[in-house]
């Protein structure tokens, strides 16, 4: 039964739009009871209002930690109006129901504390959700505008798709908001650091729709935390180019969050989630010419990413090439012009990624979760196990590819050379077919310079592998049981070899 709103309950934190939405309810003839602040900002308009405290006959207690928690409240929002027993109730305890409640909630996201624990507001909010039969339920000062319409149009009733509607976001925001506070305590004064928590309850919302997934048959859509500041892709700016794709977004951040682990001027170019270049050098043309000449063929229709502000002729080098995406700390303006003759070309600028503390993975009706590889590498237990030590030029070098090692798809290998990725294997079953990749890419470019190995070397093929390539250090985790064959293959090729102690698979 569809019963006319002749009653509603408003108590708002956000007052956004409140006293407006108040005054076209009393133009309706809706009666409204209120509290606190809001009561006095209805009241203030010049609004008829009644006070929770005038329509309990209980103040207000424990420092405004009880307010609504009242049976003429809660019984006014959860009567079912199709049962006597219940129209009886309310008659006995003299209690008038509500048709609509109007609450949004303390801003805990914003200031966690224990005060920003709502619970009258929560309280109120899933009352009138679950009796969505006879109650609409506003959480936010968007539904206003669909509220009062259907009030104005339908003789001062609801439609059952708009109190459904309205109820199914009760729930979600509720959801969210106890979320919140689960996440809160979790990680409160450090009590789980270094461990995951035995629940992570996740709030998503959807920011858009995506054309398709991996594959056109699939549906796809980008999400957001709803209890975090925004994520680098919410934050970022689109210039211009079309929609971003499903993949887009994996490979932007494969390419943004690896260039960002170098410190001054850096580029990764990213092809199906992997890097084919990587490079830094002192200005931005070098960053990305040296980074687009590790695998220029790999780089085509990939996604380059930059640190630093891209210039008018560092954007003329990327619009020669076809490049998907190109995202980067800033533009110049004769750069932005430049890109704006390739309209499909998407240009993005985006803040510093942050740490995810952990990370969700889905598998078949279950989901696996590990803490995120933030590469908190402490060099100070890395030991070199060969005859030969290397020198300063070489560790720094055995550093870089290090890095580009662990942001690369397991199995995997990375030749380096003067801060340059110059041949890279990813994603291969046997490591040492990874090391054949990554020499073919190289050509004579890795001479004197790194390889890196995301896991240990089973055999010593994987050294004689990368000798062939005239590198003069090895960087690897060590632990085989084979280590002493490995030690022995790199000091009869007279290469600096150092055991980092740690694993960077990545799948």
């Amino acid at each position: 039964m569809t019963l006319p709103v002749t009653r509603a309950l408003i108590s708002c934190f956000d007052k956004t739009g409140v006293v407006e939405f108040a005054q076209e309810l009393d133009a309706l003839g809706i009666s409204i009871v209120s509290s606190g602040g809001t009561a006095k900002a209805i009241s203030d308009a010049g609004i008829k209002v009644t006070t929770v405290e005038d329509a309990t006959g209980m103040p207000e207690m424990l420092e405004h930690r009880v307010v609504t928690l009242h049976p003429k409240i809660h019984g006014g929002i959860l009567a079912d109006m199709d049962k006597q027993n219940h129209i009886d109730d309310l008659e006995k305890f003299g209690i008038e129901p509500f048709g609509l409640v109007v609450v949004n909630l303390y801003p805990f996201v914003e200031r966690p504390d224990i005060e920003t624990i709502d619970i009258g507001g929560p309280a109120m909010i899933r009352a009138a959700a679950k009796n969505n039969a006879f109650v609409g339920v506003v959480t936010n000062p968007s539904q206003y505008e669909d509220v009062l319409n259907d009030l104005k149009n339908n003789n001062k009733c609801l439609t059952d798709e708009l109190r459904l509607n309205l109820a199914r976001q009760a729930f979600a925001l509720t959801a969210s908001f106890d979320a919140s506070i689960v996440e809160w305590m979790n990680n409160k004064n450090g009590e789980i650091a270094g461990g995951l928590p035995d629940e992570i309850i996740v709030s998503l919302k959807k920011q858009k729709d995506l054309r398709y997934g991996e594959n056109p048959h699939q549906h796809a859509a980008i999400y957001d935390y709803v209890n975090h500041k925004p994520s680098w892709p919410q934050a970022m700016t689109l210039y211009q180019g079309k929609d971003l794709s499903y993949i887009n977004y994996l490979d932007l951040q494969s390419s943004w969050s690896l260039v960002n682990q170098f410190e001054g001027t850096s580029c990764v170019i990213v092809k199906h989630a992997n890097p084919c270049g990587v490079a830094c050098a002192d200005n931005i043309f070098d960053a990305y010419s040296k980074a687009f000449d590790c695998d220029s063929v790999s780089a085509f229709g990939g996604v380059v990413a930059l640190t630093g502000e891209v210039d008018a002729k560092t954007a003329q080098a990327i619009t020669d090439a076809f490049t998907e995406v190109v995202i980067a700390t800033s533009f110049s303006d004769e750069a932005l012009k430049i890109f704006s003759a390739k309209k499909n070309l998407r240009v993005i600028s985006a803040p510093k990624p942050e740490d995810v503390g952990f990370e969700l993975k889905h598998i078949d009706g279950a989901f696996l979760s590990q803490t995120a590889d933030d590469f908190t590498d402490n060099e100070s237990s890395w030991k070199v196990v060969t005859n030969r030590q290397p020198s300063e030029q070489e560790l720094n070098e055995a550093k870089f590819a290090w890095r580009v090692c662990a942001g690369t798809s397991s199995n995997a290998i990375v030749l380096t050379n003067n801060l340059t990725a110059v041949g890279i294997g990813a994603g291969q079953q046997s490591r040492v077919h990874a090391a054949q990749i990554a020499a073919q890419k190289a050509q004579d470019r890795a001479k004197g310079g790194a390889c890196a190995s995301d896991a240990f070397f089973p055999f010593r093929d994987g050294i004689d592998a990368a000798a062939q390539t005239g590198v003069s250090v090895v960087i690897q985790p060590g632990g085989s049981m084979r280590d002493e064959e490995v030690i022995q293959a790199a000091n009869e090729h007279n290469i600096a070899m150092i055991f980092t102690g740690t694993r960077h698979f990545r799948h």
